[in-house]
């Protein structure tokens, strides 16, 4: 990978770059209109649900939850104060470690899921129409270039919520 120096970007590079935000701002806003507005349920909540119901035992150690849902930990420990009093999630704690905390979906958290699941995947299904096959086909490999950065893991497979262990038609990470 050849790094560009902040001297040899160009206006069209910025312009590249510009694009890229404006439209994952635009993508993240109708998501979360139409989530909040149908189930009072933001992104960010509903990316942590359907991570717990993609796990084993619908229960993931607070730092693993952290990294795939990309928050910090204390963003997510706000995040996940927030669902577990609106009876959505449980904390457990780790046998094994004193220390580690598990993030449990409960069953109410799982009806909401189920309940948001076709808005997301409808709102999901918006911008992936305006993409071609040819489109389509190209995308994973290019978002890979750009979202490699040599810190970041590599993304996990996304689960369909409503069938845990069935990935999501469109949206796992190509094998």
């Amino acid at each position: 990978m050849t790094l560009l120096r902040a001297e040899s970007l160009s206006a069209g590079h910025l312009e590249v770059w510009r694009m890229l935000q404006r439209a994952q701002v635009r993508i993240t806003r109708h998501l979360e209109g139409e989530l909040l507005g149908a189930h009072d349920l933001p992104p960010a909540s509903y990316d942590v649900l359907a991570h717990l119901a993609g796990a084993p035992g619908r229960r993931l150690r607070m730092n693993d939850l952290a990294e795939r849902v990309l928050l910090s930990r204390s963003g997510l420990t706000r995040l996940v104060d927030r669902l577990q009093r609106d009876g959505l999630v449980m904390r457990e704690a780790c046998a094994d470690d004193a220390r580690g905390l598990y993030a449990v979906l409960s069953d109410r958290g799982a009806d909401r899921l189920a309940e948001a699941t076709p808005t997301y995947l409808r709102g999901v299904g918006m911008f992936l129409a305006r993409l071609d096959e040819e489109d389509l086909a190209r995308v994973p490999a290019l978002l890979a270039k750009v979202g490699d950065l040599g810190s970041a893991p590599e993304p996990a497979e996304q689960v369909d919520p409503l069938a845990p262990g069935r990935p999501v038609p469109g949206l796992s990470a190509a094998p």
